[in-house]
């Protein structure tokens, strides 16, 4: 039999590595082993990072990316695997945190440009959506997932900001 090992560097490597050079903020989301998908941490890290930028004036400009070949399959599920259902509060408290990076980027006086390659899906193709300009690699692939997977009423802002 063989078991599998947790990836503990992927557990305690940091969900949201930042460069700031020359006005311009680099976000990359660093789960690269789960496309980047967002767990309680990087919701807090983006919600946090794009919230403070309101009064940073050095900054001019953010880019934002994600590590490995996803920019962000969205949700999490695999988290969520094997643990009590969720409360219908605790799900709604779950789509109010995600709803509130979109709302905090929506509101930063700086332009934000994201770098889609791979899958942009759910939450992460609010993302995208969310961001001023989006740069998509041939490989990029946009999926407005929640319908598919039963969450239709947390689009997370994605039938907003479709043109």
């Amino acid at each position: 039999m063989t078991a599998t090992l947790p990836d503990l560097q992927a557990d305690t490597a940091p969900p949201l590595l930042v460069q700031e050079a020359d006005g311009v903020a680099w976000l990359t989301m660093n789960r690269p082993a789960r496309l980047n998908a967002l767990n309680p941490a990087l919701v807090d890290a983006l919600r946090g990072y794009f919230q403070g930028l309101t009064s940073r004036s050095a900054v001019r400009v953010v880019v934002l990316q994600g590590a490995g070949r996803a920019f962000c399959a969205g949700l999490d599920l695999k988290d969520q695997l094997g643990t009590a259902p969720r409360s219908v509060e605790a799900s709604l408290d779950q789509q109010h945190s995600i709803r509130d990076i979109m709302l905090a980027m929506r509101r930063c006086p700086q332009p934000i440009i994201s770098v889609v390659q791979g899958a942009a899906s759910g939450g992460g193709m609010a993302l995208a959506l969310a961001s001023d300009v989006r740069l998509a690699t041939p490989d990029a692939r946009f999926n407005a997932a929640f319908i598919r997977i039963g969450l239709s009423g947390c689009d997370v802002g994605v039938s907003y900001f479709l043109p």
